[in-house]
């Protein structure tokens, strides 16, 4: 119907004239109470925002020369952080004369990778940056 029509049978409900889909061809339009409609649409988007899960990066530290038993313990932290559903940075500091061994230290990275594989998987392989080698590891789907 013509919008004129629409709009004169909106008055004689008392309610107001509000497109639904205005890009259609023809425009949809329904006739309902106008705030009301405007109450609904913005339940609906706090109802969708409160299901949406933000994915947080949690960094984990480590160093060239880590002991067996401290790895272990990062480990168990990283594997925490991963069944929650956070992405996981792990990152491997050099200082000083540890620089000059930045290949023989890819192997902690790599068991730690190892170690939590059941749970998760590397996004980001081991990278040099700086005085650092990082990778992200995520949780398997």
């Amino acid at each position: 119907m013509s919008v004129k029509e629409a709009q004169k049978l909106a008055d004689d409900a008392g309610l107001d004239l509000v497109k639904i889909a205005p890009t259609a061809k023809p425009p949809v339009c329904k006739i309902v109470d106008y705030g009301k409609y405007r109450y609904e649409q913005i339940r609906k988007e706090k109802e969708a925002k409160k299901k949406q899960k933000t994915v947080e990066i949690k960094e984990i530290r480590l160093s060239p020369n880590i002991d067996t038993n401290d790895l272990n313990t990062k480990m168990n932290a990283a594997r925490k952080f991963l069944t929650k559903g956070d992405k996981v940075k792990v990152t491997l500091r050099f200082r000083g004369r540890e620089m000059a061994h930045m290949a023989n230290s890819k192997h902690i990275l790599d068991d730690f990778a190892e170690n939590l594989s059941d749970i998760s998987v590397i996004e980001k392989a081991p990278k040099v940056e700086g005085r650092s080698m990082t990778m992200f590891l995520t949780e398997k789907r």
